[in-house]
């Protein structure tokens, strides 16, 4: 069903008429950017490794170089992004990425590549990724109508899983014909495409001269704190915030303990893992191409739901695989197939209808903070489940923490009961406040 164009009708209220095709461009900017950061995630640690020798605690420091950052500066990022127009916001931090990470390569032709300049690299990339990831995903509203915001985040999620599928494998295969280094100088150009794609993107959001910024100008600390009180006194924001948190969280504590399951409970090879987490990635790619679909026959509340309670239902398969015997059957492999491809569509299709609520329901001028606010939550359960499984899998042990995980997941579900009729009420309130420019 394809993305319908503005040109079509009256301009709208918040802004110019949009130029046709411009949702198509900045698609194309953001799956470059989704290829450059998968990329990045295989290529910078071979470099570590294989040029600089690194061990497995100079792996994790670069590891966490690269995703901490989220958390230390996501709330305020979300504060500043919305005092700027998002496009320049990603050009910035897409040229950013792309000029840091040129270094790498020259830095080793020089002869002058060190763990120190990796981790500075991954840190400066890290930082541009947060300003880019809280712009991006509070920009869809500004180049499509409402009623095309669950196909947008359908497409962009798409390319989101064809990335993770597709861009560590050719990152592979470029490995074996050329040296690390130089892979990184390809991450480089695909940020280059994606703030050339931007760069002829028009859309509807105001100047930064055009929005109020409050009397005599916010603080920086005082935005921050407006936007974590908009999304706790959303009564729809309130229940996605926890229901996200708490859906990732479950999912975090399942996926820390499926290594340990597959390798050592069920005594699978590396090879099998693979393959079980590809076929996941297969699980989101259908989510997103099947959404817009589900979505036109079901309320969005009874979407998520669905996706929640599926992605719980299949999370059953993994503590039932690890209770059989022996690796020689097959029924094991195919219970973790199964389980992870139903659990990725589950949580992809509970993703993308929430983010599209989200993205409804929000005014223009919360956006970027109302998106920090909950990122901060999903990113911040992560640290914290991944903890707590490996504690809880050496004490009660790995099956019984998966079934933890089970239980929790079908929790996830409850915000979400009765939320359609708070979302259609938050959705009129928040267009009308669009037409004024909130």
């Amino acid at each position: 069903m394809p993305i319908r164009d503005e040109t079509r009708r009256p301009a709208r209220a918040d802004g110019p008429r949009p130029e046709r095709g411009r949702f198509s461009r900045f698609w194309t900017a953001q799956t470059a950017s989704q290829l450059g950061q998968r990329f990045g995630l295989v290529a910078l640690p071979v470099v570590a490794i294989e040029t600089l020798g690194a061990g497995a605690t100079e792996v994790g420091y670069l590891t966490a170089a690269l995703t901490a950052c989220y958390l230390l500066i996501g709330l305020p990022a979300g504060a500043w992004v919305d005092r700027r127009r998002k496009r320049t916001t990603m050009i910035a931090a897409s040229v950013v990425r792309a000029a840091v990470l040129a270094l790498v390569p020259v830095l080793w032709a020089f002869d002058r590549l060190s763990l120190g300049w990796l981790y500075a690299v991954a840190l400066v990339v890290g930082v541009a990724s947060v300003f880019f990831d809280v712009a991006y995903q509070s920009y869809v509203p500004f180049i499509v109508p409402d009623e095309d915001i669950e196909r947008a985040n359908a497409r962009l999620e798409s390319s989101a899983q064809i990335a993770a599928a597709g861009g560590p494998a050719a990152a592979g295969l470029l490995l074996k014909a050329v040296s690390a280094p130089v892979v990184i100088a390809v991450d480089a150009l695909a940020y280059v495409v994606c703030a050339g794609f931007l760069v002829t993107v028009d859309d509807s959001e105001p100047a930064r001269g055009e929005r109020a910024a409050g009397p005599g100008g916010s603080r920086l600390a005082r935005d921050v704190l407006d936007g974590v009180r908009f999304v706790l006194g959303d009564p729809v924001l309130r229940r996605l915030c926890v229901s996200v948190g708490v859906s990732n969280f479950f999912a975090t504590l399942t996926m820390t303990l499926t290594p340990l399951l597959v390798l050592r409970t069920l005594g699978l090879g590396s090879t099998v893992m693979g393959v079980v987490l590809g076929v996941g990635t297969l699980g989101g790619l259908l989510a997103s191409l099947t959404l817009p679909k589900v979505r036109a026959r079901f309320a969005a509340g009874r979407v998520m739901a669905i996706g929640l309670l599926s992605a719980g239902a299949s999370m059953v398969a993994f503590p039932v695989a690890g209770s059989l015997d022996g690796p020689a059957s097959a029924l094991p492999v195919g219970l973790l197939v199964l389980g992870q491809f139903g659990m990725t569509w589950g949580a992809v299709t509970f993703n993308i209808a929430q983010v599209s609520v989200r993205q409804r329901v929000c005014p223009r001028n919360m956006l970027a903070r109302m998106t920090a606010t909950i990122r901060f939550v999903v990113w911040g359960s992560m640290p914290v489940a991944a903890i707590l499984a490996g504690r809880l899998g050496s004490r009660v042990g790995v099956l019984a923490c998966l079934w933890i995980g089970v239980v929790g997941a079908f929790l996830t579900a409850l915000p979400i009961i009765g939320m359609d009729r708070l979302i259609r009420s938050r959705s009129g309130r928040a267009a009308a406040a669009h037409g004024d420019g909130a």
